[in-house]
């Protein structure tokens, strides 16, 4: 069936290579990205472990580029992303990085340390300049307070923050007694914090007090609320001798703080340009020396040997890979790849490109194929926009979903460029392309329901004619039309559903028996193509991983397969043969006489023949039905019970092999066998129990199709009558613009309500329908990843480990 329908073949294959050899073939292996290393030491610790110092530098080296990082950030300096893949620096080259990153991180350190103390000497003297500023102004208010006391007052001037105000005036007010005098000034403009970088809003403020108890008290409080003191003169004339010292030195400090600002923005851009080259760098050195720390060493110290699962099909490749790490090197020894015998499970890997990765992450999301597992995610390529389809169906939704897809699609070289760190646009992008086939199939669905925003398209004119019953018509508000009579139906509509069931009062009558059917009739058709897809599973298993032969298993073909099969065909395939039947069958003349399909099938189920009320479909039908539930009674023990018997006469036929051989050749080292009839057994029943019933079950499950299909018209047709249908009756002169306020507030409902919501919920449940109605009857869904070593997710910058 080819390598698209299944995982790949893997095989287990031991590498030795050469110690002077191996760092440059891991790392060309990581470029190639197609092998997955086993751990060989995993009884030793990491620190233990041959290349523990070389993670370690790395390590340090990260942490270093990190820091830088941070200051880059910090400085609001874009970082340059040119998509270049650097080559992995060879060993030899890590001591210079380690000098680049080490002169680097201490020049930044030390510009860090000497711009944080110019600014807080820039602070301090701006604070004291705002301090000298406002003064005189205190001195000149509290003139006829100092002159009225005899004893000398004292003083004491400061800075702190705004918000502390009201609390610091209240503590020195009942420490002191109410023995002091508090003047404060706010600082208009706000005070860049050096050690944080922010801003903060202070003010300046002034204490008088008599006496040096008084004095201890105030610095205390001052102390304890972290405002800032600063000597002030006494006199006016000092005063302003200090204030003009200070701007001198203001200035003289802002010239230095700009040229070392200067000298920083330098530096960060510089490193800015290599930092992300810098960073691939280091990173890909890391998980080398960590995938080298997976290897053992042979006794002689030269030689380095690695297990790996890798792809059959990619052995030439990963061969090149090899023989060009070796000599890039220089070693003159080539690396050897040897193929394993293994009885382990090999890992899944199944190859996929940008459209088919979005359909196969669905899949992986219900659980990881078994190796060499029929794999579904070529069949939901188709399947999944279908279903989802059914229940979306709109011409008018699907056009906009179509066009918001195609946008993805064609700007995505341009989007993904951008690297957004938006997680839920990440995740639209990534199912751009499930996005537009789920448009392209809503647009066909729309057209077979013949629904555009809730309105039908009148193309190939209606079948129903109403042209010589006006009279009619004017006389009667509702008035069915019959079919039968030549005339008024002049046969079906080409194409999807009459757009004159738009206006009738019966639509959802017919809208739901239409649908309903339609749901079982999809439902088990996309069952039982989920059951013929089983028959692969038995039909080619792998005898080996690491061979292309494979066998037959014809025990599960002939009382699994041909049973299961043969059970839903007699059942539900055969509720469809009648469906078609009874579609075909009866015209407009007979269909009042048609009888019920629920009732009949129920009636075939119970054997019950006796309802007179119900007549039968067609001359024969008892007998044929009575078969066919005998049928399908009979598979049910072969699954429950023959082939539980079967199993266990297989067990004793090779215990009594086995036997004889012993007899005859008592040294044969031969596999023990074991066998639990109980287990197996309940297993077996649990199956045939789940499957029996799921076969129910799940064909009611597909009514959902029907039920979100309704809902989603349903939905789409109130809000056209609710909102649309109001700016469309307005018949005044200003209608123009309210329309224009209506259509808008229409757009946004339909995208946030009938696009985004009714989209969000008929796309999990064409996603329960994937993982538990159509997959669960052939994907088992327990196998493991492979997981190769790559160097892609650094190169996506995806550094976190």
């Amino acid at each position: 069936m080819g390598e698209l329908f299944r995982s790949e073949e893997m095989t287990l294959a031991q590498l030795f290579l050469q110690s002077e050899a191996a760092y440059c073939c891991v790392s060309e292996l990581g470029e190639l990205g197609m092998v997955q290393f086993r751990d060989l030491n995993p009884d030793v610790n990491v620190f233990q472990r041959k290349f523990v110092n070389e993670v370690r530098r790395c390590e340090e080296m990260d942490r270093k580029l990190r820091f830088v990082e941070k200051e880059i950030k910090k400085a609001n300096i874009p970082t340059v992303d040119t998509g270049e893949n650097p080559e992995v620096p060879f060993p030899r080259d890590m001591i210079d990085l380690e000098a680049t990153f080490e002169k680097l991180e201490n020049e930044l350190k030390e510009i860090n340390t000497n711009q944080e103390a110019l600014k807080k000497n820039f602070l301090e003297l701006t604070e004291l300049k705002h301090i000298l500023r406002r003064t005189q102004q205190f001195f000149d208010e509290v003139s006829e307070y100092l002159h009225s006391n005899i004893l000398c007052t004292r003083f004491v001037a400061g800075v702190i923050s705004r918000e502390r105000i009201p609390t610091f005036e209240r503590m020195l007010w009942r420490v002191c007694r109410g023995n002091v005098f508090l003047r404060q000034a706010e600082i208009e403009d706000p005070l860049e914090d050096p050690a944080t970088g922010d801003q903060v809003h202070k003010s300046v403020f002034i204490i008088f007090f008599q006496g040096d108890q008084l004095k201890n008290r105030v610095k205390k409080i001052c102390e304890g609320f972290r405002a800032s003191l600063y000597p002030c003169p006494e006199t006016p004339q000092e005063r302003k001798e200090m204030a003009a010292g200070v701007n001198t030195r203001i200035d003289d400090l802002q010239m230095v703080l700009n040229q070392t600002e200067d000298h920083r923005q330098r530096v960060l851009q510089a490193a800015a340009k290599t930092m992300r080259v810098w960073f691939i760098k280091v990173r890909k050195m890391k998980a080398i020396y960590h995938t080298l720390n997976l290897c053992n060493i042979d006794v002689t110290q030269k030689c380095l040997i690695a297990e790996v699962w890798c792809p059959v099909s990619d052995l030439d490749s990963i061969q090149f890979a090899l023989r060009r790490g070796t000599e890039r090197s220089g070693s003159t020894v080539p690396s050897i790849l040897n193929r394993m015998t293994t009885k382990q499970t090999p890992p899944t890997f199944n190859k996929t490109n940008k459209f088919t990765s979005g359909f196969q992450n669905i899949v992986d999301a219900y659980g990881i194929g078994n190796y060499r597992e029929i794999n579904p995610a070529p069949y939901t390529i188709i399947t999944f926009p279908f279903l989802f389809a059914v229940m979306f169906g709109d011409m008018g939704h699907g056009v906009l979903m179509t066009c918001a897809a195609l946008y993805l699609v064609i700007r995505e070289s341009r989007i993904l460029s951008q690297k957004t760190d938006n997680e839920m646009f990440n995740m639209v992008f990534a199912g751009r392309y499930i996005i537009l086939l789920m448009g392209i199939f809503s647009v066909y669905t729309g057209v077979i329901y013949n629904d555009c925003f809730s309105k039908s398209l009148n193309m190939f004119g209606s079948g129903w004619s109403v042209r010589p019953m006006f009279e009619t018509l004017n006389e009667n508000k509702v008035l069915q039309l019959d079919p039968a009579v030549p005339g008024v139906f002049n046969g079906p509509y080409p194409l999807g559903i009459d757009p004159i069931w738009n206006i009738a009062t019966n639509k959802l009558t017919f809208l739901n028996s239409f649908k309903m059917k339609m749901s079982v009739i999809l439902g088990v058709i996309h069952m039982m193509f989920g059951v013929s897809l089983s028959l692969f599973n038995h039909l080619y298993v792998p005898l080996c991983p690491f061979m292309k032969t494979y066998f037959k298993k014809p025990l599960n073909i002939f009382l699994g397969f041909i049973p299961e099969i043969v059970f839903m065909a007699s059942l539900f395939g055969y509720l469809i043969i009648l469906v078609f039947y009874k579609w075909t069958a009866y015209d407009a003349f007979t269909s009042k006489d048609a009888p019920s399909l629920l009732i009949a099938f129920i009636n075939m189920c119970l054997f019950n023949y006796g309802d007179v009320t119900n007549k039968p479909l067609y001359r024969g039908q008892m007998g044929i039905q009575i078969v066919l539930v005998l049928i399908a009674l009979a598979c049910v023990p072969c699954m429950l019970i023959v082939k539980t018997m079967v199993l266990r006469r297989q067990h004793l036929w090779k215990k009594h092999l086995v036997s004889l051989i012993l007899e005859y050749i008592p040294d044969a080292h031969l596999l023990s066998l074991q066998f639990d009839f109980g287990d197996v057994a309940v297993h077996q029943a649990i199956h045939t129990i789940e499957y029996c019933l799921g076969c129910i079950s799940n064909t009611a499950s597909y009514l959902r199709l029907w039920a979100l299909s309704l809902a989603h018209a349903q939905l789409s047709e109130v809000l056209w009558t609710m909102v649309m249908h109001l700016g469309l009756s307005s018949r005044s002169g200003g209608g123009f613009f309210g329309l224009s306020i209506i259509f808008a507030a229409f757009a946004m409902l339909t995208v946030c309500i009938l696009l985004i919501m009714e989209g969000l919920s008929a796309f999990l449940h064409a996603l329960r329908l994937h993982w538990v109605e159509f997959q669960n009857k052939f994907y088992t869904g327990q196998g493991f990843k492979f997981v190769p070593f790559s160097f892609e997710s650094i190169l996506e910058g995806r550094f976190d480990e």
